[in-house]
């Protein structure tokens, strides 16, 4: 299953700006492949306002937040990718979403032998019963 994270954004980003609010993105910039100022982060985070009338060429896709932008008046590209997007939130009132870590998700198929179960091992076990019986299979 994908993560939901880049969704949020894009929605989030929707309902702020439909409030004439100005959404705010914070940003962990220790992340892999985190392209944004480094002069304007502080204790590994920045802070990127994503207003449409502050940046250009703005898009949030199932991988990333992409935009150009100033910064100090000198012109920039910025990637971040959606694993590195802390918040999202309104100046103004604070109002948006924080992000948790998103553990990685299990590999469906098994890596390695699978034990198999043999006939010694199934006499050890307690005598199964002859009603039909539910488990759980993960």
């Amino acid at each position: 299953m994908s993560s939901s994270r880049p969704y949020l954004i894009r929605a989030l980003h929707e309902w702020l700006a439909d409030n004439d609010l100005t959404p705010y993105l914070a940003v962990d910039a220790t992340i892999e492949n985190v392209m944004v100022p480094s002069q304007h982060i502080q204790d590994g985070q920045i802070v990127l306002n994503i207003a449409m009338s502050a940046v250009r060429d703005l898009d949030i896709s199932n991988e990333a937040v992409t935009f150009s932008a100033r910064f100090g008046g000198v012109p920039q590209q910025v990637y971040v990718p959606a694993a590195a997007v802390l918040a999202i939130y309104a100046k103004e009132n604070g109002q948006g979403m924080a992000f948790g870590h998103e553990p990685e998700l299990p590999d469906p198929e098994p890596k390695g032998p699978v034990a198999v179960e043999t006939e010694s091992v199934r006499e050890e076990k307690e005598p199964e019963s002859k009603r039909p019986s539910l488990r759980v299979v993960k």
